[in-house]
């Protein structure tokens, strides 16, 4: 018996997407269903920020934070705690995914059960964002945002 080779794949291309693009809170998750591979978020005036997967180190401190805020939020109760994959609709209409998160339990319970599936219509209490040595340095105490 002779196995044939697996038929090449067509190269994948990035995807490019045009400066002025900008999208609503409502395109944006359409975006997000249809690339659940993809990291995305989105900005308040509705511009597209695709994120990079991290490297080993960065991974490994986002699990570390991740469970530190999961222990935090079980050992204290009336909190729930969010890992990186998980988007808040804030109230500038932006969707950002912080690398951990925490929300008040009573405010999460408010929320209807659509409101808890899709991106959460509410800003965590805490959020915890690191940098890694990829990213781009846009803000010192000198410069400012920017």
């Amino acid at each position: 018996m002779t196995l044939a080779p697996p038929s090449p794949l067509p190269a994948l291309q990035p995807l490019q997407l045009p400066w002025e693009l900008r999208l609503n809170p409502d395109q944006f998750e359409r975006v997000c269903q249809a690339n659940p591979d993809a990291v995305p978020e989105l900005t308040a005036d509705g511009q597209l920020i695709v994120l990079t997967p991290t490297g080993g180190e960065t991974g490994a401190r986002n699990s570390e934070l991740a469970f530190r805020f999961q222990l935090f939020a079980n050992a204290s109760g009336g909190w729930q705690a969010f890992d990186r994959s998980t988007g808040f609709r804030l109230p500038d209409g932006s969707v950002l995914s912080p690398d951990a998160s925490l929300v008040r339990l009573d405010r999460w319970r408010a929320l209807s059960p659509e409101q808890r599936r899709g991106f959460a219509p509410l800003c965590p209490a805490l959020v915890v964002e690191l940098a890694s040595a990829s990213d781009e340095v846009t803000w010192t105490p000198e410069t400012g945002p920017g």
